[in-house]
């Protein structure tokens, strides 16, 4: 259930309106053909070898998708994120790798430049990533700090005329592929917890500054996820993203978009094991009929269209909150939470209906199988996510 489809769509829900606008279908529809020409005929071999698509990121920056949600004054196409989730939805119902590299690139890297950069950083950092000149990275995690970002352990040490970072962080994407980094570093040992961080921004090249181990993973192998390793680091003042000892305030706020394209990531993955599974049981015969027509299969493919259905209504929703400057950390939370968990029931019941098929590479259904599962995790996990529900209805937010 796609809701560019006013038919399929109800146009009200809790007085939100999901109408589209000519445009927003065409952006829609620009991403679909995108992904079905460009993207569709290399998935196998960039997810066998784990390979970076650069020229499918090179096309996408020529389309404006690595730019999406920045005015046109800094390189960007002046969209919001109703249209930035349409694009991310879309990419990832074909190769959720490439949905989620642009996703990270847009609202992670690029946009904590955008909210919390100087003029002159984004003049300088935000202009070439939006115009796809340059590929971001946003390196917060590390091991000892995944759920408990607070806890980082990067130092970054003021010295004169800038900063000198130690450290690694890990599970960062486009770790080895980036050309522009923000990276979160200690910059005051016995400062209080949660305001004792800063962000600093770091180009591809700089002395003491390279990437470490990139991963082997299970799902979204094309997508670049690599350590990032800060060895006696130096860094200009004029790096350091916003107020010393505002990294933690700026990640969370960073945080609220990047559960909304984690949710686009998933709905689109939803719906592509959805679409992949009902194609497969209108043509797989058994006892002499198609197993659509049984009422077991009939009964799974409810159940999914109705979780995808439900998972529009939130991701639609935190996207419309967002781009009318509305508080959206719980709604971003919910619709990320219920949409990842939707993509891994909707995958699994995809491979479930192909049956021993489902369990080779020559079906697609694995391969959503094995995407999903990083919509549980990155950008917070789902016990994270029901922990900031839970903390914001306690608050009255």
């Amino acid at each position: 259930m796609v809701i560019a489809d006013p038919e399929t769509v109800t146009p009200q829900v809790a007085g939100i309106d999901f109408s589209l606008t000519e445009e927003q279908r065409a952006i829609q529809e620009m991403a679909r053909d995108f992904a079905r020409k460009e993207v569709d005929p290399i998935v196998d071999e960039i997810d066998e070898a784990q390979r970076f698509p650069h020229e499918v990121m090179a096309k996408a920056g020529e389309l404006g998708f690595l730019g999406m949600i920045f005015p046109e004054e800094y390189g960007g196409v002046g969209l919001g994120y109703v249209e930035y989730v349409l694009v991310i939805t879309e990419l990832s119902k074909v190769e959720p790798s490439v949905g989620i590299s642009i996703a990270a690139h847009n609202s992670l890297c690029s946009n904590h430049i955008y909210k919390f950069g100087s003029e002159e950083q984004k003049r300088k950092w935000l202009v070439p990533l939006a115009q796809g000149e340059k590929i971001g990275a946003w390196s917060l995690t590390e091991p000892d700090a995944g759920s408990d970002a607070a806890g980082t352990r990067s130092r970054a040490e003021k010295v004169d005329g800038g900063w000198i970072l130690n450290g690694a962080k890990t599970f960062t994407t486009h770790g080895s592929v980036g050309d522009i980094c923000v990276v979160f570093a200690v910059t005051d040992a016995a400062g209080e917890r949660h305001r004792n961080i800063s962000a600093f921004v770091i180009e591809k090249g700089a002395e003491g500054f390279r990437s470490g181990k990139k991963e082997n993973k299970l799902g979204i192998r094309a997508s670049d996820t690599a350590e990032v390793v800060m060895e006696n680091c130096f860094v200009p003042d004029h790096h350091l993203l916003g107020e010393e000892g505002g990294g933690f305030k700026q990640a969370v706020a960073i945080l609220d978009g990047g559960r909304i394209s984690i949710a686009a990531l998933g709905l689109g993955i939803a719906i592509g094991a959805h679409e992949t599974a009902l194609a497969y049981a209108k043509e797989r015969q058994q006892f002499g009929k198609p197993i659509v027509q049984f009422q077991a299969m009939q009964f799974a493919f409810a159940e999914m269209a109705t979780r995808i259905a439900a998972s529009e209504v939130l991701t639609f929703a935190a996207a419309l909150a967002i781009d009318k400057g509305e508080p959206v950390t719980r709604l971003s939370s919910q619709a990320k939470l219920y949409t990842s968990e939707t993509a891994v029931f909707c995958s699994e019941r995809g491979v479930q209906i192909h049956g021993g098929y489902g369990f080779v590479k020559d079906y697609r259904a694995e391969k959503y199988y094995r995407d999903a599962k990083i919509c549980t995790i990155g950008e917070g996990t789902s016990e994270i996510q029901r922990l900031v529900i839970a903390r914001r209805l306690l608050s009255g937010q």
